[in-house]
């Protein structure tokens, strides 16, 4: 069991944006977690179950103390945040991740909740359908990749 789907939502003036009830099933359910930890990624936010990030903490204290520790670090480990649901299934997202991924920047609170495998994807909705039309660009130039798979 894993997380898919695509939900779209909005951030609320408190910036708090709700995890579709699906999601919040497979967390418990599969993960054995209630809470996520949010970080991140690319032009967006991932949010993983708290033990996935206990496992990506343990294999990253494993790494050779080099730049790419230090990026990662930076860019992945310092601002995970954990985050707990309230009542009506929002967590918090922090200002400064909003920021990074632009959203509630600018009056525009609109966000997509995407399932990816094991983590969840929270993305600004314009950069979001920008970043999918790219992607079927690319999945439509290579047609027989996909149809070697049973598309």
């Amino acid at each position: 069991m894993n997380f898919q789907g695509i939900y779209y939502n909005s951030i609320d003036a408190k910036g708090r944006a709700s995890i579709p009830a699906r999601f919040r099933e497979v967390l418990k359910e599969a993960f054995g977690d209630d809470a996520l930890v949010v970080t991140q990624d690319r032009s967006g936010i991932a949010a993983y179950p708290v033990s996935a990030w206990e496992k990506f903490l343990e294999k990253f204290d494993q790494l050779p103390n080099d730049q790419f520790r230090e990026d990662l670090y930076l860019t992945t480990v310092t601002p995970a945040t954990h985050c707990t649901f309230d009542k009506q299934g929002r967590i918090q997202l922090p200002q400064a991740l909003r920021e990074f991924c632009q959203m509630d920047t600018d009056g525009m609170r609109d966000v997509v909740v995407v399932g990816g495998d094991s983590k969840i994807h929270i993305w600004n909705k314009i950069k979001y359908l920008e970043t999918q039309a790219e992607a079927q660009k690319r999945v439509e130039e290579n047609r027989q990749k996909r149809f070697d798979l049973g598309l």
